[in-house]
């Protein structure tokens, strides 16, 4: 009877222990170890984010497998010029950002040269639960950097605002300049907003950029003069800017009420929050913010709204899925007990923690399952001949500094769409 009593209870708790594991977690099989559990050592993981609960949440799930590893997040001051410097001294860190705009700059050259080969077998990374698309092999075939998020560009969607007009989500352009009409005839001052005060992560930006990577995705030889800063290039930008300012013409976009939003970040979230806008332009990089800030808004905590991001149909065949690494790992090959950094990283690059972490920070896994999330459940349905990545097709961080300037100039008034379509390539920096 004690036997049986003893079987009872241990399936009981193996039940339990299944129901309040997390979703993310509870498909993927047991992590086996391979080193000794009982393994003292320390880990530094360093990069950009002022904090990374996300990460400290995988460290502690680690430490139940290995108790005495000590796992530490730091925030060096100005990390991307100091990078190579922090891995040459005598404090390294085991694991550290990398980021797709590294790749072929000479400022990283210290950096890359302090990267472990991760596709190495024998490291036991699951890369298979990872879009192929977001892994980048260098011409030795070495994977020096693995996403752990990535990035997207879109709209937050005021999901309850379309159901209380009885609207559908636009798919379409015909459909997306009809929504817009019919919210700005029932009152609404703004259909579509976002960030404008400054270049980087603007809405214009967002709009424009997705199209032209599309159309150079197509174009081989358009891609090399874009490359190249060839003013010839500038003309496959233009389709993406005229339906940028016919949104703003039309008065779809608000431009003035767009001006009052402080920051791309949470003002951006926060003007959201107060429920009359119905599509907020912006990224998946803002998004992640959202779930933090709901308790922050005093309109949201009043009257809470169900919201998702969905991609932006600038054309009749529907918006783009942009899948680029948002934050990427390396791990420094020279650095102290690498063995049980590798170890580390075994655990975390997996579909199971890789889902986790998306899914407590908020942001888009790099994994196959792009549907758990509901907020990001809407680029789970678009085709897969909608989905690019510039670092596949090979868009440089140049080119795109040209459009995002492009667009800025043009939907600021600064410029005409002429002006800078001739003057692509130098259009600042």
């Amino acid at each position: 009877m004690k036997k049986m009593l003893c079987v009872i209870l241990s399936a009981l708790l193996a039940v339990l222990s299944a129901a309040c594991a997390s979703p993310a977690r509870a498909e993927a099989g047991a992590f086996q170890p391979r080193l000794d559990p009982d393994t003292e050592c320390e880990i530094t993981v360093i990069g950009t984010y002022s904090n990374f609960e996300a990460l400290e949440a995988e460290f502690e799930s680690f430490n139940e497998i290995y108790p005495h590893v000590e796992l530490t997040y730091v925030k060096p001051d100005d990390y991307n010029n100091l990078l190579g410097t922090v891995l040459e001294s005598k404090n390294a860190p085991n694991i550290f950002f990398s980021f797709p705009w590294m790749y072929g700059n000479e400022s990283y050259r210290t950096a890359f040269e302090h990267m472990e080969d991760l596709s190495d077998p024998g490291l036991g990374l699951d890369l298979e639960c990872i879009r192929p698309n977001l892994l980048r092999y260098g011409e030795d075939g070495q994977l020096r950097t693995v996403p752990v998020f990535a990035r997207n560009y879109g709209m937050l969607v005021n999901d309850d605002l379309f159901a209380k007009e009885g609207l559908q989500v636009p798919a379409t352009w015909t459909e997306l300049l009809e929504v817009c009409e019919a919210f700005l005839s029932r009152g609404y001052s703004s259909p579509m907003m976002g960030y404008t005060a400054g270049p980087s992560s603007c809405l214009m930006s967002i709009l424009a950029y997705p199209e032209v990577v599309a159309a150079l995705a197509e174009n081989p030889e358009a891609l090399q003069a874009a490359n190249a800063m060839d003013p010839a290039a500038g003309e496959y930008m233009r389709p993406s800017l005229e339906a940028m300012m016919q949104l703003i013409g039309s008065g779809y976009i608000n431009m003035e009420k767009c001006g009052e939003i402080g920051d791309n970040y949470t003002q951006v979230i926060l003007r959201f929050f107060e429920g009359d806008v119905p599509m907020m332009i912006c990224m998946a990089d803002t998004v992640s913010g959202t779930e933090k800030r709901e308790t922050q808004s005093e309109a949201f905590s009043r009257n809470p709204f169900t919201y998702t991001f969905a991609p932006i149909p600038l054309s009749e065949d529907g918006g783009w899925f942009i899948d680029s690494p948002s934050i990427e790992f390396s791990v420094n090959k020279t650095c102290d007990n690498l063995d049980m950094t590798n170890e580390f990283m075994r655990f975390l690059i997996s579909r199971s923690e890789l889902n986790q972490m998306a899914l407590v920070k908020r942001l888009i896994t790099p994994t196959k399952d792009l549907s758990f999330s509901a907020v990001y459940e809407p680029f789970g349905r678009v085709p897969e001949e909608r989905v690019l990545s510039p670092e596949t097709i090979g868009i440089t961080d140049a080119l795109f500094v040209q459009v995002r300037n492009a667009a800025y100039q043009v939907g600021t008034g600064a410029a005409t769409i002429d002006e800078v379509v001739s003057g692509y390539g130098s259009l600042g920096e």
